[in-house]
């Protein structure tokens, strides 16, 4: 994949399509997976890795690229669907997805898997990674940033608010991470599993500086990334996202339960035509 030049790259928003195209065409392999979820999170995906982050396609270790730590690690094919559309995995490998010696297992391997930064899936655990991360950095006087991802079911545990603790401590401002509220964890219901409402007032009181968006918003996105990278307070920041699973195909939307699912043979097809049907002129 060549870098395109400014005149003919794509839209932000077409590369949230393809992102979640990438991620129907790795869930059709298996017939089952994560789909609401990359579906839910493609659009900040596609805002971290062409509007936000610096990295090298070429050379996924660069010394000076940002991180993008996925806590969540059963959204990896998330992930996966934007390092494909980012050119630091080949497209060809969506057909390896899930399969034994594929560098795409259905659950983040960093050891695998080009530009993953940490093995995810035992959740609560990205966070205190990133605030690892962030502050050797900062003692390396590297300008270099951590995002990471996590999950709102991740705010059940107890290590992700010692991690939310931690940064504000140390001052970490080349931390930014940003929390998928989309409200479903496999008991049911995240807020009635656990309540972590008022969000925004308890990261704030933490430490954060923090913004809630619609996470499927492009501009509110790209609006609250753009205010955590030039935030002047030495302070860690936190992007609260709201998002829809499924979001992108409607009748996935409509699903009451959508945290892990299997489709249809016959669904794969509508899915991708629901998806194109919904593409801009």
């Amino acid at each position: 994949m060549t870098t395109p030049t400014l005149a003919n790259a794509p839209t932000l928003a077409q590369r949230a399509r393809n992102i979640r195209r990438n991620a129907l065409l790795m869930g059709e392999v298996q017939g089952q997976g994560y789909i609401a979820q990359a579906l839910d999170i493609a659009d900040v995906l596609a805002v971290a890795y062409f509007h936000a982050m610096r990295f090298r396609a070429e050379d996924p270790a660069w010394e000076e690229r940002d991180r993008f730590l996925l806590s969540n690690g059963h959204y990896a094919i998330a992930l996966y669907a934007a390092l494909i559309e980012a050119g630091i995995i080949p497209e060809a490998e969506l057909e390896t997805y899930g399969f034994d010696e594929s560098r795409l297992p259905m659950s983040g391997m960093a050891s695998y898997t080009p530009g993953m930064e940490m093995s995810g899936g035992s959740l609560g655990l990205g966070l205190g990674i990133a605030v690892g991360m962030a502050l050797g950095l900062k003692r390396k006087r590297s300008t270099a940033r951590i995002f990471t991802l996590f999950s709102d079911g991740e705010l059940d545990e107890g290590s992700k608010w010692e991690a939310i603790m931690s940064a504000a401590h140390h001052k970490l401002d080349n931390l930014i991470a940003i929390v998928d509220v989309n409200n479903q964890q496999a008991d049911g219901p995240s807020k009635q599993m656990l309540g972590f409402e008022p969000l925004v007032d308890k990261l704030e009181a933490f430490g954060w500086f923090v913004q809630r968006v619609d996470g499927n918003d492009l501009d509110a996105v790209v609006g609250a990334f753009d205010a955590a990278m030039s935030h002047p307070e030495p302070k860690p920041r936190m992007i609260v996202a709201d998002t829809l699973m499924g979001k992108g195909v409607p009748f996935l939307e409509q699903r009451e339960k959508n945290h892990f699912i299997r489709v249809e043979p016959h669904e794969w097809q509508l899915a991708l035509s629901a998806l194109n049907a919904g593409e801009q002129p």
